[in-house]
């Protein structure tokens, strides 16, 4: 059994924002396991905000890389140990070096420069995570790095015509996604994408929630929370950002294509986040 500790606590009220007594309780039923701590609160309704994901403290950029064609690109999170060396011009040549790298050459090895980097700066630096993505027909990769270089972004967007991915409302419209999903974090393009085992957990959140209200009240409620989940996490349900959530991100979809004469479409994204550690 973890120790539950003050840091602990204050951990899970910043991921929930529950009472701090609640969020103690929660701890010790689940042995200080802090995502199942996450999920007690939420059944029992206490928990007012539970973030996709829980996140270390450490510092670094994101960065990324398209080729030219703009057909592939990667993204890259580089960790370090300081905001200051985060902000070192070397340091962030370096970042854009091993985007470069990665972007042209998946499997190419970055330990050399990396170690190189470790003996200039005097602290520990890793490349964490990356991820490359490749058009297979028509369409383009986009990517988005939000100021500060904490959130970074890739879309793949595709087309039914080549003629269509240079036009400037095409490119206005990838442009747009990638500002959406720096924005609105979803975790998947459609519904169908999100895994299964979340949207059990989340009628599981839901059913336990109304567990007292009539059995045909409480499938219509759980029904309409796992509505609003999908909405959330889902790009294509999501409020369009830039329309200020008038319509939604698939209706504006439905607008451009119909504008430019062709199908277009969301085929995949990556969002970054520094020191972001997907919840298990």
């Amino acid at each position: 059994m973890a120790e539950i500790t003050s840091d602990l606590i204050v951990k899970l009220r910043q991921l929930t924002n529950a009472g701090m007594m609640d969020c103690k309780r929660a701890l010790v039923e689940t042995q200080g396991d802090l995502t199942a701590a996450v999920d007690v609160l939420r059944k029992r309704g206490q928990a007012t905000a539970a973030k996709k994901a829980l996140r270390e403290a450490r510092e670094g950029i994101i960065v990324q890389h398209l080729l030219p064609g703009s057909r592939a690109g990667v993204l890259v999170e580089v960790n370090c140990e300081t905001d200051f060396v985060a902000k070192n011009e070397s340091f962030r040549a370096f970042c854009d070096s091993v985007a470069r790298s990665l972007a042209s050459d998946p499997p190419a090895d970055v330990e050399a420069a990396r170690v190189e980097q470790v003996a200039k700066t005097g602290e520990n630096i890793r490349v964490a995570r990356h991820q490359r993505l490749e058009v297979a027909g028509n369409g383009i990769i986009a990517a988005y790095i939000h100021t500060g270089s904490k959130i970074g972004v890739l879309v793949e967007v595709s087309a039914g015509q080549p003629a269509t991915v240079e036009q400037e409302a095409f490119k206005q419209l990838v442009r747009d996604l990638t500002l959406q999903v720096a924005a609105a974090s979803p975790i998947a393009v459609s519904r169908d994408r999100v895994d299964p085992a979340l949207v059990a957990k989340e009628r599981e959140i839901g059913a336990e929630q109304v567990k007292n209200k009539p059995p045909q009240a409480m499938a219509k409620i759980v029904e309409g929370k796992l509505e609003k989940f999908f909405q959330t996490v889902c790009l294509l349900d999501q409020g369009f950002v830039k329309k200020n959530s008038e319509i939604t991100v698939r209706e504006h979809l439905a607008q451009v294509a119909k504008q430019l004469g062709d199908e277009v479409g969301i085929q995949r994204f990556v969002r970054y986040q520094v020191g972001e550690v997907p919840a298990a």
